[in-house]
């Protein structure tokens, strides 16, 4: 069965929509539980609200480290399949969970298993012509940040009305559609160069020593992503307090925006295609440096001000992701799940510090401090792209 391209290298539009859904299916369990903490600490107790969230998280994390990599050496078609059916089996297991140590162990198994989304990225750009790369890489993003937003919501809303066990053993059904439509629409690929586990996770580090580019990329795209999570990390500590006074559901409502930074995921992979990734870059952390500076003159009056920062940082992110990772994919065709471990890895790494210097400032200094930090990575990310002596070597790069 080849449903999936017509010839070595290309990339039907069946097979892309499948990769598609697959990235957003599969990235979307990893956020189902948090609209559920209050049910779970209802039952469990308040190391619910720890626990099964943080499994999750580093689950995702170790399975970037520790199975995308994999992808190098073995058919990622193979590989997906098999992680989304061990995944509904990971996610019936939390649905059934008669205890709080089996959900946060399913949990880590679910965030482990998710990372098939990160094996999806990845096929895209191996499967995608050179001169369209970008533009591929752009539409698989927009279904994974799709899937981020609308798990979120869809969860919320089956959580209050059939309870949180009935949220996962749907996803279970989802996941066991995905693993279906990764098997009609993917296309085999030929057996990669058979590597030891040894060999492939050394070979991270040697890439991450010998690619200035893609160190150059991950550390931008890491530095914006600090700042957009010491902006997350503390919104609802601002949003919650005097003038506003909104509710958690209603500082969870800024998230909606976020469908813009998704939806402008493929246009900065078109342009990337044209132009090169570093005007992206660039204008990706110049954007997120004026939405600092909107947060920081108006956002401590004006919900308006609020929403237009989250418009431009979620755009100014997104934007540069997609021409981050387009640029880190050319480097090496046959190590393009490895690449991709360096690039997020780095990320999630940086993020967590985001994260913990954004709370830290906003206890010290309150808001005007937090867009201080914000402002200070994001000018950092473009002092990075502006100086990357490597930028002006190739259109592509």
């Amino acid at each position: 069965m080849n449903g999936g391209q017509d010839s070595a290298g290309s990339l039907t539009a069946r097979a892309r929509l499948g990769l598609t859904l697959i990235a957003g299916g599969a990235v979307a369990n990893i956020y189902y539980n948090q609209p559920l903490l209050a049910l779970l600490t209802a039952e469990f107790g308040d190391a619910a609200a720890l626990w099964v969230p943080a499994g999750c998280l580093v689950g995702y994390g170790l399975g970037i480290v520790g199975l995308v990599p994999l992808g190098d050496g073995l058919p990622r078609r193979t590989l997906i399949v098999g992680q989304l059916l061990a995944l509904a089996l990971a996610l019936v297991a939390a649905g059934l969970s008669p205890n709080l140590p089996a959900l946060a162990l399913a949990s880590l198994a679910i965030g482990i298993l998710s990372s098939a989304a990160q094996q999806a990225v990845p096929f895209a750009a191996e499967l995608a012509p050179d001169a369209s790369r970008g533009r591929v890489v752009g539409q698989v993003m927009t279904g994974l940040l799709t899937g981020i937003l609308l798990a979120r919501t869809a969860s919320g809303f089956v959580g209050a009305h059939l309870g949180w066990r009935a949220v996962f053993l749907a996803a279970a059904g989802v996941a066991l559609a995905m693993a279906g439509i990764a098997r009609a629409t993917l296309p085999h690929t030929p057996q990669a160069r058979r590597l030891r586990y040894r060999a492939l996770m050394l070979s991270i580090l040697h890439l991450a020593r010998t690619q200035p580019v893609l160190r150059r990329a991950s550390l931008s795209q890491a530095l914006l992503f600090a700042s957009f999570n010491a902006f997350w990390v503390t919104l609802a500590l601002l949003v919650e307090a005097e003038p506003f006074n909104l509710t958690a559901a209603g500082a969870g409502l800024f998230g909606v925006i976020g469908v813009a930074g998704a939806l402008v995921a493929p246009l900065s992979g078109r342009f990337t295609d044209r132009r090169g990734a570093r005007p992206v870059v660039v204008g990706g952390a110049v954007l997120v440096m004026a939405a600092f500076g909107v947060l920081w003159a108006a956002g401590q009056w004006s919900l308006a001000a609020v929403a237009l920062g989250v418009l431009l940082i979620d755009i100014g992110l997104n934007g540069a992701l997609i021409a981050n990772q387009t640029r880190v994919y050319a480097l090496a065709p046959g190590a393009r799940g490895r690449l991709n471990t360096v690039l997020f890895t780095v990320m999630f790494v940086f993020g967590a510090a985001g994260a913990f210097a954004g709370s830290k400032a906003f206890l010290l200094g309150g808001w005007p401090a937090v867009c201080a930090v914000g402002l200070g990575l994001s000018g950092l990310s473009l002092l990075v792209a502006l100086t990357d002596p490597h930028g002006r070597l190739a259109r592509g790069l």
